[in-house]
Order: C-alpha cells, then sequence, then structure tokens
C-alpha cells in the first residue's frame, strides 16, 4: 500500500524553532529564579505550552502558583515567543523540505501540518508557506496535545485521507508515539529518528528520498 497523504510537524521537521522558545522559556525561568538548562528545554519538545510550564515549574520552591497566574505566564512566555517569530524567514526553512514538498505535490499527494503550537499560522506566515500545505491542524483546532493522536486524526479528515494511508513526519517523542496511536506509519527525523515506534528513521528531509517516503507499507 502507498502512501496517499503526508502530515508534517512543523517545528523541527518545516522550521526550527527551538532557540526561540528556549530562549522565551528562560526568561520566564529566570524571572522566577528557577533553573532552566538546554537539557530542561529538550522536555518540552511536542508538548502543549501548558504542559510545558508545569514542567518548567517543577523545580518551583515556592507557593503553589493559581490557574489564573500560571496562565498568565504562558501567555507572558507566548508574547515573548512571537515577538522572535518576526525574525524568522524563509532561510530558516529546514534542509529538504522545499524540494520535499514541490516532489509530493508532483506525484499528487496531499500534505498538512499537524502541531500542537498555536502559532502554527504566524510561523508559516513568517517563513513565506503559508499555501503550500493543503490543511493545517493546529493547537488552536485541539484540545488534546501530543502524544494523544487528535492533531494527527484531525490533519487526515481535513485531507479525506485514511490514517493508515497518511505518512506523519515527526522530530518528537510525543509526536512519533500519537502518530503510532492514530494508526499512521512515522517518518523520524532529528533527535527521534531512533525511536522504536517509527517506521522510518532520517537526519532531516534532505536524507531520504521520495519513492523511500511514498511506498513503505502502511501499518495495518
Amino acid at each position: 500500500m502507498s502512501i496517499h497523504a503526508v502530515i508534517f510537524d512543523l517545528d523541527g521537521v518545516i522550521v526550527s524553532t527551538d532557540e526561540l522558545h528556549y530562549q522565551a522559556w528562560r526568561k520566564l525561568a529566570d524571572g522566577l529564579s528557577i533553573p532552566f538548562s538546554r537539557e530542561d528545554n529538550e522536555r518540552l519538545r511536542g508538548v502543549s505550552r501548558m504542559e510545558s510550564l508545569e514542567i518548567v515549574l517543577e523545580k518551583w520552591q515556592g507557593a503553589p502558583f493559581t490557574s489564573d497566574e500560571k496562565l498568565a505566564m504562558a501567555e507572558t512566555k507566548n508574547s515573548v515567543y512571537r515577538e522572535s517569530l518576526a525574525n524568522l524567514t524563509s532561510a530558516d526553512i529546514l534542509p529538504g523540505v522545499l524540494e520535499t514538498l514541490h516532489s509530493l505535490k508532483q506525484h499528487g499527494v496531499r500534505t498538512a501540518i499537524g502541531s500542537s503550537s498555536k502559532n502554527a499560522a504566524a510561523i508559516l506566515t513568517a517563513i513565506g508557506l503559508s499555501d503550500h500545505f493543503d490543511a493545517v491542524a493546529d493547537g488552536t483546532h485541539i484540545s488534546k496535545s501530543k502524544p494523544d493522536p487528535e492533531v494527527f486524526l484531525l490533519a487526515a479528515g481535513l485531507l479525506g485521507a485514511e490514517p493508515a494511508h497518511c505518512l506523519v513526519v515527526e522530530d518528537a517523542d510525543a509526536g512519533v508515539e500519537a502518530a503510532v496511536r492514530a494508526g499512521m506509519p512515522v517518518l523520524a527525523v532529528g533527535s527521534a529518528r531512533s525511536h522504536p515506534g517509527a517506521t522510518l528513521g532520517a537526519r532531516d528531509l534532505a536524507s531520504i528520498s521520495i519513492d523511500e517516503m511514498l511506498f513503505m507499507t502502511p501499518v495495518s
């Protein structure tokens, strides 16, 4: 069976915003005198903003924060992050992305973004790819973040494709797990490429051929 649609995670697959997220979370953590390292930041990959905040606050030693205070913190972090998005350009698109999207279009394969980020539209606009996908499912459309499969199942529905015929491209363990739970084969790239649940693994999209992506055997 061949692949009829490809669903891409955004951060770490299409564009790298890891440093921007790190700097925004680091600014929030510094303001609370909470230690926050790049290793800590790795734990936030692929999870929602509020879940990320809970991870950041694990080292907080003071009185518990209220829900309203946490919401305000998350919004403060997001404001800093969104301001930094103004510096993104097409030069920040990761290797192999444009070539892959072009080849998929030539093969008649539909594409979507499946991201937990609520900033997907702003990021795609900044890097000039807002018109390159047939559908976008992101954090503004879902109630459950990865590893829940909701975002990928929504993307598949928007594309009109059966889950078993949708290839997910992910760079985070939580995303790979979400795709597996959705019943979709997974191309894991970057730090997730050795994940045991991945169908294929590659350093990035420049390191794998279209034939490898499209003519694998989907999960049963």
